[in-house]
């Protein structure tokens, strides 16, 4: 968990597109850590979880790499 500290700093003090890359580090290690802890419980059911926040970050970047092009181009 204490992999997340750097890649909040690459948020918060990087470019925007340094920022989304840290987005989806940050997605990746979230659901690598909830599997970890589903199968540390051995609770089946907690496999749900990094399934939709493995999704749900695929889909956030992309969300946010629109987002950011869009504010690029009616900057220009």
């Amino acid at each position: 968990l204490l992999g997340f500290v750097p890649i909040g700093i690459v948020c918060l003090r990087g470019r925007e597109l340094d920022g989304v890359v840290a987005l989806e580090l940050a997605g990746a290690v979230a659901a690598l850590v909830f599997l970890c802890l589903g199968e540390g419980f051995h609770r089946s059911s907690y496999f749900d979880v990094p399934i939709v926040c493995a999704a749900l970050t695929r889909v956030s970047g992309m969300v946010f790499v629109r987002f950011f092009a869009r504010n690029d181009d009616e900057d220009g």
